[in-house]
């Protein structure tokens, strides 16, 4: 693989953050003084923007087209090789609902959850609950309800997120801890605990906020947490393999009072940015932020 085209941009809700994780990648790559790298920004749901003679494709696009199983199509029918899972396992991993029902069916622990339309006077759960678009990521159209009458402009949010139109996800919120582990070719990454501002991690303090903390359970003073990063880490796995997942993945957890662990969802295509988990957590092993980029780009296939 000497011509690499870094694929960015796209048409979904997250194209701003998916600029900035490929320009990140694209630089990386270039760094290393072994590729030819290109950057491609894909404005429209297809390939014409790509050029001829590429060798792999590295996928910076986050949510849409370029998340759920289109672009991985378009590749594989090219026979170029790209970094993350496959088409069918992206489009399910892009699809909360289909992931909640994969994961249930091979006993991977996750949050219990319910769907809304437009029509739906109240949650259908208990609350506190999460509003959330089915299939948008970067924390977009996500919602915290914990009191009746916030209801309404929740769920307005979420179906806006996504067109105004369809079903949207509600799923129990699960008080305690907020942690992720990424996952390349079946290897776990060291795991890392999210500490947002009031206890809520929305698109803020995913990618504006500095008060968003990042500590690596590793670094916990509770020696309880060295057997929680063990366990984070096998059902990280778990999940991985779940949906057939290949590369790269995130998979994103809430861990109850009790230790508890419930996996949220897994994003096939995780961010590059300055904030983002997956390249802090390949740090952690030892690599720069291009071996990191690197080792992705190595586990690059085609269906």
């Amino acid at each position: 693989m000497k011509k690499i085209a870094v694929l960015m941009g796209g048409t979904s809700n997250e194209r701003a953050v998916s600029l900035i994780s490929g320009k990140n990648v694209a630089e990386a790559l270039s760094s290393l003084g072994k590729y030819e790298v290109v950057p491609v920004d894909l404005k429209s749901d297809d390939l014409s923007a790509l050029p001829d003679g590429i060798d792999a494709a590295y996928i910076a696009l986050h949510g849409g087209w370029g998340e759920n199983g289109g672009v991985q199509a378009a590749l594989d029918a090219r026979g170029i090789p790209y970094t993350g899972p496959g088409a069918m396992s992206s489009q399910m991993a892009m699809d909360k609902v289909k992931t909640k029902m994969i994961l249930e069916m091979k006993g991977v622990p996750t949050a219990a959850w319910s769907l809304a339309s437009p029509g739906t006077a109240a949650s259908p759960l208990p609350l506190p609950v999460v509003v959330k678009p089915p299939c948008d990521g970067s924390s977009v159209g996500i919602t915290k309800v914990s009191a009746a009458d916030a209801w309404p402009s929740a769920l307005e949010a979420a179906l806006a997120a996504q067109g105004g139109g369809g079903e949207v996800l509600v799923e129990e919120f699960i008080p305690g801890r907020e942690t992720t582990v990424g996952v390349i070719d079946g290897e776990a990454l060291p795991a890392i605990e999210i500490v947002a501002k009031n206890g809520w991690y929305g698109y803020d303090e995913k990618y504006n906020s500095e008060e968003t903390r990042y500590p690596f359970l590793a670094d916990s003073a509770d020696p309880k947490d060295a057997e929680l990063e063990k366990r984070l880490q096998k059902v990280a796995v778990d999940a991985y393999r779940a949906l057939g997942c290949r590369g790269v993945t995130r998979v994103d957890f809430r861990v109850s009072p009790m230790g508890r662990i419930y996996v949220l969802e897994l994003n096939t295509s995780p961010g590059f940015t300055s904030h983002s988990l997956v390249p802090k957590a390949g740090m952690r092993t030892g690599l720069t932020f291009a071996e990191v980029c690197d080792r992705i780009l190595k586990s690059a296939r085609h269906d």
